[in-house]
């Protein structure tokens, strides 16, 4: 009996210094901060719950799938070489007039509209996941522009807590040079823990909208999850971006599953003129939660876009299909549908607007 509460006690104290000095981790809204998300119609009994339901019953066994994967090496998951990046350093700096927007790999962009600068979801770290040894190492060694050679930015646009699209190190890097931090419900008590001043943050519920010099920026539905440990699993909101400059309208899609969501958001703030449609890292075993390269081309008709560039893909394997099947099941669809796709490298400026837009096979 001695032995199993020494046993239990160390558990105890093992727990406590992995939320003490693990900052990676985030921090779990408090229960005050908690009980303002009542307000919200997308937070039930404790959490936050999606449109539509969703399984996630089989998460768990999808994280040892990974795992497995990444012991028996697949062909095709990743690159056999390094991918080709463009340094855009120079560029950034001194952004050409009207609306351009740069990839930095998977969700990660930088656009620049009527003279703000905005990131998306800005994700630089090397592995996907904190501990390398559970994460897919990024398959270009050098990024666009590291984070000591960035201007000033106006805002930075968060979807949701997953680590592969919130990366401490990145928030970390960032904060000083960033003016306004806009995120999902909850998603400020991490940024608050890795040092972000309170006063640059502000959370959003979905249809929730502000004005930043003269744009409009609106948090929208996802279906998605989110979370970081094991005990805060739907704890922090995740949501898609709608952003409306005077001649430009963008939509970012974050991580989400097929939905009715698509159309609401194009029924009230489309048409768009480009979207960012998450097409990548899909699996049976979470198809409930992120779209298969044919959802993202009906998702994309469905907010009324008018150009698509695919994302969440072409950075880290954290799925089993080839790392190019999403992009030619894309281009595929896109062919059946009609729809115009951009197929930007990582770090080459799209000039929204332009006659033509980056459609090169690059990846072969």
């Amino acid at each position: 009996m001695k032995w199993i509460l020494m046993v239990l006690i160390g558990m105890v104290v093992i727990a406590i210094m992995i939320i003490k000095f693990c900052s990676f981790l985030g921090r779990k809204p408090s229960p005050e901060k908690a009980k303002t998300f009542h307000k919200s119609q997308n937070f039930r009994n404790g959490k936050f719950v999606n449109q539509i339901p969703v399984d996630t019953s089989k998460s768990i066994k999808g994280v040892f799938a990974v795992l497995f994967g990444k012991i028996s090496k697949q062909p095709r998951l990743r690159p056999d070489h390094e991918i080709p990046v463009k340094s855009i350093n120079e560029r950034l700096v001194n952004p050409i007039e009207g609306t351009t927007l740069t990839w930095f790999g998977h969700s990660a962009f930088l656009l620049v509209m009527n003279g703000t600068t905005i990131l998306l979801d800005p994700m630089f770290g090397k592995y996907s996941y904190p501990i390398p040894l559970f994460g897919s190492k990024r398959y270009n060694e050098k990024l666009p522009m590291e984070i000591e050679q960035f201007p000033q930015i106006d805002v930075v646009l968060i979807s949701h807590d997953h680590y592969d699209h919130l990366d401490d190190i990145s928030i970390k890097n960032l904060k000083d040079k960033v003016a306004q931090f806009c995120v999902p419900l909850g998603v400020g008590s991490h940024l608050e823990r890795w040092g972000v001043n309170p006063r640059k943050i502000k959370e959003y519920d979905w249809w929730d909208e502000m004005n930043m010099n003269g744009l409009i920026l609106a948090a929208a539905p996802a279906i998605h999850t989110s979370g970081r440990g094991v005990s805060d699993s739907n704890a922090t909101l995740w949501c898609s971006w709608v952003i409306q400059g005077k001649q430009t309208k963008l939509y970012f899609s974050g991580d989400s599953g097929y939905g009715p969501h698509f159309k609401q958001i194009g029924r009230q703030y489309g048409p768009f003129d480009i979207t960012l449609m998450q097409c990548g890292q899909y699996d049976e075993r979470w198809a409930t939660t992120h779209m298969y390269p044919e959802q993202a081309i009906q998702a994309h008709l469905d907010v009324q876009g008018k150009v698509m560039i695919p994302m969440h893909w072409g950075t880290f394997t954290l799925a089993f299909h080839d790392w190019t099947e999403p992009i030619e099941r894309v281009l595929l669809a896109a062919r059946d549908q009609g729809v115009e796709i951009s197929t930007p490298r990582i770090g080459e400026m799209v000039r929204v607007h332009a006659k033509m837009y980056p459609d090169s096979t690059w990846w072969k």
